[in-house]
């Protein structure tokens, strides 16, 4: 069996909780749904435990176990502070991490209904959030790259399931986004994985944002995109008016990466429909309705 292969049990997580953590072994253990690179664990009623599952390293939990601490004070919604570490051992020989629980349920489970609330809440995450980062903040080249650098993974996800009668439409957006000019202030703090399996709601508006293992130093338009990916129809204007930092070629950009994360989620739904790893069958919904808001600019 590889490390891959691991099957991540709640006697497991508990046999390795006695092993490194023995004050928290006797507290409740229950599997949360969801997760690919890591799986979930709630530990009691106020924590849970991150396995490292399918990520290849540890690196992304060291990101979140680093600075998370960090971050967490100065950010106005609740987001998964890290308590303790797990280390490798003969039981399990990867990473995993105590953190808090942030309640709520996950968007790809719930909805928004307040969208104004929603766009507040988030416009004032995303000001708290995207401050000048320090010099040793992590990067990402990736999704942290300017539209115009990201084509190759655009065409790939547009080539899968972009929707024949509206494929000029999206080439277009994405076509503006490239040709937008770059992101030519200091590196900020980017969560970067803004999707509706990573941010929370309850009473029909955001109430946390999770899973930052892909946080960065870099251009705030990733986030942006949230605009469209997030929040409901016609609460766009809203957001950016409330978060106030936003010039037009950051607009352009995020409102491209926001078809570029619509097209992704309708990917991962078609895995998901089709039985395929990794897939998320109530993905697909969410990204053909964040492509509508896309193509519409609302």
């Amino acid at each position: 069996m590889t490390d891959t292969e691991i099957e991540i049990t709640a006697d497991l997580v508990r046999d390795l909780l006695r092993e490194q953590h023995p004050d928290l072994a006797g507290l409740a253990i229950r599997e949360v749904a969801g997760g690919w690179g890591n799986q979930m664990w709630r530990l009691g009623d106020e924590l849970a435990v991150r396995m490292q599952r399918m990520d290849p390293t540890p690196e992304l939990q060291f990101n979140e176990r680093k600075w998370l601490p960090v971050l967490a004070p100065r950010l106005p919604l609740p987001v998964p502070t890290p308590v303790r570490w797990g280390e490798p051992s003969e039981r399990f020989p990867k990473h995993w991490t105590v953190m808090t629980w942030v309640s709520g349920e996950p968007l790809d489970h719930g909805s928004i209904s307040r969208g104004a609330h929603a766009a507040d809440t988030l416009a004032g995450f995303l000001r708290a959030l995207h401050v000048e980062a320090p010099a040793d903040a992590p990067t990402n080249a990736g999704r942290g790259a300017h539209p115009r650098d990201c084509t190759d993974s655009f065409e790939h996800f547009y080539r899968a399931v972009a929707p024949e009668e509206l494929a000029a439409d999206i080439q277009a957006v994405w076509d503006d986004a490239a040709a937008a000019d770059a992101w030519d202030g200091p590196p900020v703090w980017v969560h970067g994985d803004l999707h509706p399996a990573n941010v929370v709601v309850s009473d029909g508006t955001l109430s946390g944002i999770i899973d930052f293992g892909d946080m960065f130093a870099g251009d705030p338009a990733w986030d942006l995109a949230a605009a469209w990916v997030l929040l409901p129809a016609g609460s766009a204007a809203r957001f950016f008016d409330t978060y106030a930092r936003a010039d037009e070629a950051a607009i352009r950009r995020a409102r491209g990466l926001a078809a570029l994360k619509s097209l992704f989620l309708m990917l991962m739904g078609q895995n998901g429909d089709r039985g395929l790893p990794g897939g998320k069958p109530n993905w697909g919904p969410a990204g053909r309705e964040a492509l509508d808001r896309v193509l519409k600019g609302v």
